[in-house]
């Protein structure tokens, strides 16, 4: 097929295929209606054709036979007709001619009707009198006999076989076509159910869509709905709780900036006024920091909703378009370098020793994959906690290691540590240790760090790990990546 014909086929396909109806009971019964008809045309065919075969076989075998019956000769009168028949009877679709060898025709069944003078031994088609014949020739020792039958009979009989044999079939289409119809309507009626609940639902009912009674092609649809509908759900719960909690966090830092206005308002004096302000601007500073923390959480919890719901469509579609949009890897020693840069002024402010980690197992770089901009605010909060909390003169050394437990970023400090019973605890959010407090630390915050550092931490595939620090004493930090296979 050349390109051009190729290219509207394909158009007449696809013009086809826009102007089908929607309703995939509608495109059933249609499909289904076109394929009884085809059959039903197809076996018209092909019974015409074989009735055809048979009345040829048969035909052609009484031609023989007459053939050879009339080699012992006829007695035939002045006029070359045989005795006793009458002109009337007289049959042009079957002729039967006589010739002597020396070609007088002596003979013929029919006045009139004589076939053009010529003798192929055996079976030949002889166009004559304006249609085709069907001629069989045999010569004995003194004459050659022709018997000829005109091939409109046999096509004739052949259109009435094949009719006959289509006939049983017109009159079961209608039937056949109601059967289709009560089929493709009782499969599809569950299809329907679902629709119509779905239909009647409120916006908040989120419960899953039952599966009886469904098709096995559509049971797995509905799978994946009723697997979306729960993580829409989760997400639902999760931003109520996230809205809750922050409401309940943000009051206390607003109402502890219109008490400081108050003072600042009532100072007496020049220092009072200054210590005021003072207060003042620390209190817009934690509620701003608080405020960006929120946002941060938020963000990374959407975007873990949103990479949560396209792996479950990824799951559905090829392994090309997952492939397409895999993340890409990224360094985390840049990664590390970058965010210790940002913390080394507010390090030396608290006469901090941060950077990286001395210890040869501490300094093996790996990529990862995800993003980069996530993967540095993860490293960023764990240094603004370490900042916080280790005591001035302390250490805070990042590194990263790799063995059989797999891959891990490591932060640790010299700091007071989180006690085993409480760290478990300061994962969720707006929970702050008690140990902090108990060891006398000025710093403020809102509970949030290590929670926003678990919450990009599972949306790259790793696990947070808290324990203590062998070599400096103090919390230990390890963001955990499964092994690799095949390193």
């Amino acid at each position: 097929m050349t390109a051009p014909a190729s290219s509207l086929v394909s158009s007449l396909i696809a013009r086809a295929r826009s102007r089908l109806p929607g309703a995939l009971g509608t495109r059933l019964l249609m499909f289904l209606g076109a394929a009884i008809v085809l059959t039903a045309l197809l076996q018209g065919l092909l019974a015409y054709r074989n009735a055809l075969l048979q009345t040829d076989t048969l035909f052609d075998y009484q031609m023989q036979q007459t053939a050879f019956a009339l080699r012992a000769g006829l007695p035939v009168d002045a006029r070359g007709r045989p005795q006793g028949t009458p002109p009337e009877d007289e049959n042009h679709e079957f002729i039967v001619q006589v010739w002597t060898n020396e070609g007088l025709r002596i003979f013929e069944s029919a006045l009139g009707a004589a076939l053009p003078q010529m003798a192929v031994l055996g079976f030949a088609d002889v166009p004559a009198r304006g249609t085709v014949y069907r001629v069989f020739s045999l010569q004995t020792r003194s004459q050659v006999i022709q018997v000829a039958q005109d091939m409109r009979v046999r096509r004739t009989l052949a259109r009435d076989a094949a009719w006959q044999s289509l006939l049983p079939i017109a009159l079961l289409a209608p039937v056949l076509a109601l059967a289709v119809w009560w089929v493709v309507r009782s499969s599809l009626a569950p299809v329907q159910r679902v629709r119509r609940e779905l239909a009647t639902r409120r916006p908040q009912d989120l419960a899953p869509v039952p599966a009886e009674g469904l098709p096995d092609e559509v049971r797995p649809l509905v799978a994946e709905l009723n697997a979306l509908l729960q993580r829409v759900g989760q997400a639902f719960e999760a931003q109520q709780h996230f809205v809750a909690d922050a409401a309940h966090e943000l009051r206390s830092p607003l109402a502890a900036l219109k008490l400081q206005l108050v003072a600042l308002q009532r100072a007496p004096d020049a220092a009072a006024h200054d210590e005021a302000v003072q207060r003042l601007s620390a209190g817009i500073d934690r509620a701003t920091r608080l405020v960006e923390q929120l946002l941060t959480l938020a963000r990374q919890e959407a975007q873990g909703t949103v990479q949560g719901t396209a792996q479950g469509v990824q799951g559905m579609q090829g392994q090309h378009d997952a492939a397409a949009a895999a993340p890409a890897d990224v360094d985390l020693r840049e990664v590390v370098e970058q965010a210790l840069a940002d913390q080394a002024v507010a390090a030396q402010q608290h006469g901090l020793d941060m950077g990286l980690s001395e210890s040869p197992q501490l300094r093996q770089s790996f990529a990862v994959a995800g993003d980069a901009q996530s993967l540095h605010m993860l490293v960023r909060n764990l240094l603004d906690n370490a900042v916080k909390y280790v005591p001035q003169g302390g250490r805070v050394d990042v590194g990263w290691r790799s063995d059989a437990q797999g891959r891990a970023l490591v932060v640790e400090d010299s700091g007071p540590g989180i006690a085993e019973s409480e760290r478990e605890l300061v994962l969720r959010r707006f929970v702050r240790g008690p140990s902090a407090a108990s060891a006398g630390q000025q710093a403020q915050g809102s509970g949030l760090g290590l929670a926003i550092v678990q919450t990009i931490a599972e949306r790259h595939g790793a696990r947070l790990l808290l324990d203590r620090s062998p070599t400096l004493g103090g919390l230990r930090v390890q963001v955990l990546w499964p092994p690799v296979s095949g390193r």
